[in-house]
């Protein structure tokens, strides 16, 4: 901790000087020597400001844990709006969460900003204000000077005491059911439909220790935490991304298909090659792959679909195609309106999936099957928030989703979101009584 404590020290020497009584943005950037005894994300649930957001990209290259607001944004939309008045500010990040429904969002640009590239790290501080800067230095003064010492995440020792389903398994049947008379109608050629499952607890879940547990088993993922307050939040490993933009250079992917993983690596490569031969997973996965492409077409110069591969995790493998382009120009609200719900997390035709989904699903998808991650003039990528968990004091909703075309069997489906959330389930379980 000697290090972060000498980069606190630094960033208040930058305060102590002269600054202006004018309005505008000021950033102040301090080296990090990495550490090991350094967690990022021990520090950050250590602090009793919020909000807190934490994020590692899925190669484990990128990470970031910031903390605090100095702006806040209600979309995505608004957020880049923002980043358009400082042009000259190209690796001004803010970070947060798009909901399932893309025109709303909890983004922010935070006080205290700590983020790890490679190898590198640095300590940044924002200030922003319309009308004085020297006014924004002293409440940033303030903010440092409250910060605690890391302590480290408590071990998950939890009690299940009480487990719903929205829908139960009769109810997940009937709504299969429904979804496949509809796409046999010739009404949707898919839908993907989801299942809360809250799990109550004889005690409060420390959500950040959750994130902890999923981080260190849940590999080859997207891990991301927001903390709304000491009591909510919003966390989850997802294996996939919505969007990665340098400059105009994009990337995205289509994740759809599933099959069971198994311990024995022989075992896995056998079900890996039969998810690559099925007709119906290979279908489910086209129909994404056509769809972003569509979506895509007109905004991008020419689009490479590289061949399909087999994404091993921990419970579950997944097919997935890798897309390339270029977009016309840098526009990360055109991404988030043209790629969010994707086919893989709503259906095609988009509009009818979305309209059947809001009909006919028993819960409120909130944050679920939207995104997280951070957009900037210079760059922006967000996963999908997929294999992910809403935790309210001592209640954990889990959600997990399978997509539905012509064929699909409820009972298998019904396996399949048994797996997806069990990334996450078996966490809470492992140390229960």
């Amino acid at each position: 901790m000697h290090s972060f404590t000498t980069a606190l020290e630094s960033l208040m020497r930058h305060l102590s000087q002269a600054i202006p009584t004018a309005p505008g943005i000021r950033v102040f950037d301090v080296s990090f020597p990495l550490n090991d005894a350094f967690d990022a994300l021990s520090w950050l649930a250590s602090q009793s400001v919020y909000p807190q957001f934490y994020w590692q990209q899925r190669n484990g290259d990128e990470e970031a844990a910031v903390l605090g607001t100095a702006a806040q944004f209600p979309s995505l939309e608004c957020a880049q709006q923002f980043l358009q008045h400082y042009p000259q500010q190209t690796d001004l990040r803010i970070w947060g969460l798009n909901a399932f429904d893309p025109q709303k969002g909890a983004l922010f640009l935070p006080r205290l900003e700590w983020r790890r590239c490679a190898g590198t790290a640095i300590l940044r501080l924002h200030l922003l204000s319309e009308s004085s800067l020297r006014e924004d230095a002293d409440r940033a003064r303030t903010f440092l000077a409250s910060l605690a010492e890391m302590k480290p995440l408590p071990a998950l020792h939890l009690t299940l005491t009480g487990e719903q389903h929205r829908p139960e398994k009769a109810g997940w049947i009937s709504l299969i059911q429904r979804a496949t008379q509809t796409i046999a109608e010739e009404t949707l050629d898919k839908v993907v439909l989801a299942r809360a499952s809250d799990l109550q607890f004889s005690q409060c879940v420390n959500a950040a220790a959750v994130m902890a547990s999923s981080r260190r088993l849940n590999l080859n993922c997207y891990h991301f935490f927001m903390a709304f307050s000491a009591e909510d939040a919003f966390l989850g490993s997802s294996p996939e991304r919505l969007w990665r933009r340098r400059g105009n250079a994009l990337r995205t992917e289509a994740l759809a298909g599933t099959v069971a993983n198994h311990p024995d690596d022989r075992q896995a490569r056998q079900l890996g090659d039969w998810l690559m031969k099925d007709d119906k997973n290979q279908r489910e996965n086209m129909l994404v792959v056509e769809d972003i492409c569509q979506r895509l077409q007109s905004h991008t110069h020419s689009l490479d679909v590289l061949p399909p591969q087999v994404l091993r995790l921990r419970k579950v493998q997944h097919l997935r195609r890798c897309i390339w382009t270029a977009l016309n120009q840098p526009d990360d609200r055109l991404c988030l309106v043209q790629l969010q719900p994707t086919a893989a997390v709503a259906g095609i035709p988009r509009e009818r999936a979305h309209a059947f989904i809001q009909q006919h699903e028993p819960f409120e998808r909130e944050w679920y099957a939207g995104s997280a991650g951070y957009l900037s003039l210079q760059q922006s990528e967000f996963c999908v928030s997929l294999r992910s968990a809403k935790i309210s004091r001592n209640v954990v909703r889990l959600y997990a989703g399978a997509g539905i075309v012509r064929g699909s069997d409820p009972e298998q489906e019904w396996q399949e979101i048994d797996n997806k959330a069990a990334g996450l389930r078996t966490l809470l379980q492992m140390d229960a009584l």
